[in-house]
């Protein structure tokens, strides 16, 4: 296929965690804030005069710093932020509302609050909030105070940012405008021979979050137009169709290192994903506007940081209902190293949906950043294989009947 128009442009917007968009609305007098797990309702950040940028280090090469200040057993994710911190890699934040989402990421980021103090300009802030463990009435009302106190009132007083109904709701209905793009995007790649590959949704929504939306939504809106009369290539280059879950991925080259091996990833359910990252925010009318708000953010997530055995089932039953819908071949599950929740889920996840027998699962630990692991290939290469015998034993036994 012929390269999307503004590919090049969204890849040189994720080489960094910072880029020319954040600069533009940091002169612009916005208040940049980062974030670093989905637990923060991420449209709380992007009031009018803010806006939230998603932690990443990209192109790490060395952890070194991050891992004596740390720990060589804790996530490489959070060691790589530190690391980067250290180097002044995220001078141009005015805040950081971390959720204690784990207890490695709280660690991160009080490092960053201790160790990068002195480099950072008087107003800096880094501002920690505890989030619920189950997704029931009670944890809504607990993140809806949480975030009243840690977030809201902290970045009204810090920075005099409107945090009234008024202003919740302008941010809501410019976060839906988002997702609904992001979704149509996504819904090209139920067709048969989807327009778009893996590689190319990854490196889409992750600039979604990477960026003002404001600023980027055009150049999004632009590319779903173009999608409606892209041409796929007549012969598909890969071979199978994929589901991918698991632990934050927020290196696009993964993916594609997945679907030069013959796997086509048609869907996304880990934290920097659509699913449910980029899922619209629907108000039900009851409680107050904030309380709407965290209620989608409870019910939505797919956290395995929500430990109650219905959501443990639940989350079980979506992974494979992305399968159905997206008609994927077989489910990649994959955990960062040292990921503790992700370590006990994968597992869960295997067992449950491996006695169903529906879908093939490969099961693979990976670190933070990949490249063009000749390991990772050859263990993707392995499950094609697998996969196109499964499909031709199940034709012979059909064929058989």
């Amino acid at each position: 296929m012929r390269d999307l128009k503004h590919l090049i442009y969204f890849e040189k917007l994720i080489q960094n965690c910072d880029n020319v968009l954040i600069d533009q609305a940091r002169s612009d007098g916005q208040i940049c804030i980062g974030n670093l797990c989905y637990q923060m309702p991420e449209v709380l950040l992007n009031l009018p005069g803010c806006f939230s940028v998603r932690l990443r280090a990209p192109n790490t090469s060395s952890m070194e710093m991050g891992t004596y200040y740390m720990t060589s057993f804790d996530c490489e994710y959070c060691r790589a932020l530190l690391e980067r911190s250290l180097e002044g890699g995220f001078g141009f934040l005015d805040c950081i509302i971390e959720p204690y989402a784990c207890s490695q990421m709280a660690t991160c980021a009080e490092n960053i609050e201790v160790l990068c103090a002195d480099d950072r300009p008087p107003h800096f802030f880094v501002q920690h909030m505890d989030t619920p463990m189950k997704a029931d009435e009670n944890a809504v009302k607990y993140l809806s105070h949480m975030c009243r106190v840690r977030a809201l009132d902290r970045l009204h007083g810090a920075f005099g940012i409107d945090t009234s109904d008024a202003a919740l709701r302008e941010a809501v209905e410019r976060h839906n405008r988002l997702c609904r793009v992001i979704t149509a995007i996504g819904e090209y790649r139920k067709l048969p021979n989807p327009p778009i590959t893996g590689y190319e949704f990854a490196v889409v929504c992750l600039v979604s979050y990477s960026c003002p939306h404001d600023l980027v939504l055009e150049k999004l809106e632009e590319t779903l137009k173009e999608l409606q009369t892209r041409r796929p290539d007549p012969k598909p280059t890969w071979r199978v169709r994929v589901v991918l879950a698991g632990s934050a991925i927020d290196d696009p080259h993964f993916i594609k290192t997945i679907e030069d091996a013959g796997a086509l990833v048609v869907a996304d359910r880990y934290c920097t994903g659509s699913f449910p990252g980029r899922t619209e925010i629907r108000l039900d009318g009851e409680g107050d506007l904030l309380t709407q708000i965290c209620r989608h953010y409870v019910m939505q997530c797919q956290c395995p940081r929500y430990m109650d055995t219905a959501r443990v089932n639940q989350r079980k039953n979506y992974l494979a209902l992305l399968a159905r819908d997206y008609n994927a071949d077989g489910i990649v599950i994959q955990q960062m190293s040292f990921c503790n929740f992700w370590a006990y889920e994968r597992v869960d996840a295997i067992n449950q949906l491996q006695i169903n027998g529906e879908w093939p699962i490969l099961s693979v630990d990976r670190p933070y950043v990949v490249g063009q692991s000749g390991q990772m290939r050859t263990r993707i290469q392995a499950f094609v294989e697998s996969i196109e015998i499964k499909k031709l034993q199940k034709g012979i036994t059909n064929e058989n009947k």
